[in-house]
């Protein structure tokens, strides 16, 4: 999962929103500094906070997790990217 582009792409449907990181944080009863470290691809969202955020920011969990829109013929190539990098995601943070 790359950090970094999924970061900028949460920064950017926020801002779509004109939503400031304190009423996303807030949305989600994260702080916003949890937010900030998003953003800035020092950090992902807990797994448990992902349906969420999709949700807030009006995108699939396939595109958050894509960092990315998704073109539909490549939505289902891309869900499978994911799930895996999802799963080695979740297994590096357990270890």
């Amino acid at each position: 999962m790359d950090q970094i582009k999924i970061g900028k792409f949460i920064a950017t449907l926020r801002k779509e929103q004109n939503m400031t990181q304190m009423e996303l944080a807030s949305k989600l009863a994260v702080t916003d500094r949890a937010i900030s470290k998003w953003e800035n691809g020092r950090g992902l969202p807990d797994l448990s906070l992902v349906l969420s955020l999709s949700e807030v920011l009006n995108v699939s969990v396939n595109e958050l997790l894509s960092g990315e829109r998704i073109e539909e013929e490549h939505y289902q190539e891309k869900l499978e990217e994911n799930i895996v990098q999802t799963i080695e995601y979740s297994e590096n943070k357990i270890r």
